[in-house]
């Protein structure tokens, strides 16, 4: 079918068909995406399944219109706010593999349109509702899943404000978690930080300093923690929240036992008062990770199995469960649990811009976003091995600082001197290099199929062609002979 686009018609037309056949409107937006039918619907506009009948495979996609019910100019004008808000999150954030792309925004016959990745599969209160409550290992898979994608948008500056299980899809061929709808998303500043916005979310999933108008990145760790909490229960949250203890009871109504060291990181994360809580996504990553030995249960009758340690529930069988992680945090209080957590799990293009932001806040350069040769100089050697040690570690000697610096010497080349010839040849060994020249850091190998030494590389001067830009690994060579490394 073509479903027509027009509020006040919507006839479902004959497949093909180019003009509506009751209201004459034109069914094809931007000359390809054709509506199907209606997939959601809000107070502020519709969300249709299409397709895109400009490739020729017709792959599906989202098409969501901006149609506001509300009455008021001011409500209305905030809608179209957030709305073209959402397009700019989503070209943004779009890239990350578990956040739907961006594919257009316009406006046509003087409403706006957003076009985007169509995600096959079911959103988690609909495995909800199918399925029933989940247990514990479907809980810290989730966690897995979604905390390096809430790292990921955080550290873009950008609240989701509306995490819930409607909002998290599980794509159907691969069961990857994704995502969606920031439609409520907050860009956040230091200066929007401290200034009351819109209240917006999802009653029972925001949080309370949410509700003010003043969210934070606790907030969207608040949501996620709620969203935990219903998802093992299948009850309601304003029924979890026991308004006249001021507490919540989510315990009272599980039907499964839950394992002690777990349901402390969910209390944790749904702390009322902000500065109990989690402050950032790397502190709950931390959490659920470091639980390496077995703990208490709370119980519910009748009685449970034996306990389980969150670490072996992570990595349900067949697959061994992963090495524990041991919090890092180095002799200056840098914390490295979010680059060990990355590297734990082979996240390595996540691990190589963590270990770039990390380098750059130790040396007191995030502002400029690069390196000089001042502060690679003087870069503390504890913080340079700490990070080095984590790359041998869990790459099996595959990628790291060493590694490079090793091949760099093998190839000919001498510290604190530069030889072309050379240093081409140290960049083709690693896979920097090719004879079409420099490999930009968007198209490198984020495998361990990659050649050995190929990472980490997100280091150097942003804006520069790739030569100048590598450069600079020249100087961090020198820095480990100076820290014997």
């Amino acid at each position: 079918m073509s479903q027509c686009l027009n509020p006040d018609c919507l006839l479902n037309n004959l497949p093909n068909t180019l003009f509506c056949q009751h209201c004459g409107v034109k069914l094809l937006l931007a000359e390809r995406y054709r509506a199907l039918e209606i997939i959601g619907q809000g107070g502020f506009g519709r969300t249709f399944k299409a397709i895109d009948e400009f490739k020729p495979s017709k792959p599906f996609c989202v098409i969501k219109q901006f149609f506001p019910q509300a009455q008021g100019t001011e409500t209305v004008e905030k809608a179209k706010q957030l709305f073209e808000q959402e397009a700019v999150r989503l070209d943004e954030l779009g890239k990350h593999p578990q956040i739907p792309e961006l594919y257009a925004y316009f406006t046509q016959d003087n409403r706006q349109y957003l076009v985007q990745e169509y995600i096959q599969g079911k959103n988690l209160q609909q495995e909800l509702e199918e399925s029933g409550t989940f247990n514990e290992t479907q809980i810290l898979q989730l966690l897995k899943k979604l905390l390096p994608v809430l790292y990921f948008v955080h550290k873009n500056q950008v609240i989701h404000r509306d995490i819930k299980p409607e909002n998290l899809i599980r794509r159907a061929s691969d069961n990857q978690l994704f995502l969606v709808d920031f439609g409520a998303a907050k860009f956040a500043t230091r200066t929007a930080l401290a200034v009351t916005g819109t209240t917006i979310g999802s009653a029972g999933y925001a949080a309370p300093e949410q509700a003010l108008g003043k969210a934070n990145f606790s907030s969207d760790i608040y949501s996620l923690g709620v969203t935990c909490i219903h998802l093992l229960t299948q009850v309601e949250p304003f029924q979890l929240y026991d308004v006249s203890e001021g507490e919540w009871v989510w315990r009272d109504y599980l039907t499964a036992p839950i394992n002690q060291k777990l349901g402390e990181v969910l209390d944790q994360m749904l702390q009322q008062a902000m500065k109990k809580r989690y402050q950032s996504v790397g502190e709950v990553v931390n959490a659920v990770s470091s639980q390496a030995t077995p703990s208490k249960t709370v119980r519910i009758p009748p009685p449970p199995p034996p306990p389980t340690s969150l670490t072996t529930v992570i990595a349900a069988p067949p697959p061994p469960p992963p090495k524990s992680l041991i919090k890092v945090v180095s002799a200056r209080g840098v914390d490295y649990s979010v680059l060990q957590y990355f590297l734990s799990q082979k996240q390595w293009k996540d691990a190589d811009e963590e270990t770039a932001r990390l380098m750059l806040k130790v040396a007191g350069r995030a502002k400029d976003g690069w390196l000089d040769t001042g502060s690679i100089d003087n870069f503390p050697c504890e913080e340079i091995r700490t990070i080095n040690n984590l790359w041998i570690k869990y790459s099996n000697v595959r990628f790291g600082f060493t590694v490079q610096k090793q091949i760099y010497l093998e190839t000919g080349n001498k510290l604190g001197q530069y030889n072309q010839i050379e240093w081409y040849r140290f960049g083709e060994e690693i896979g920097w290099k090719t004879k079409d020249g420099w490999v930009r850091t968007d198209n490198l190998n984020f495998s361990l199929s990659a050649p050995k030494g190929h990472l980490p590389r997100g280091l150097g001067p942003i804006g520069r062609y790739e030569g100048a830009k590598l450069g600079i690994y020249r100087l961090v060579f020198s820095r480990l002979a100076n820290c014997n490394l």
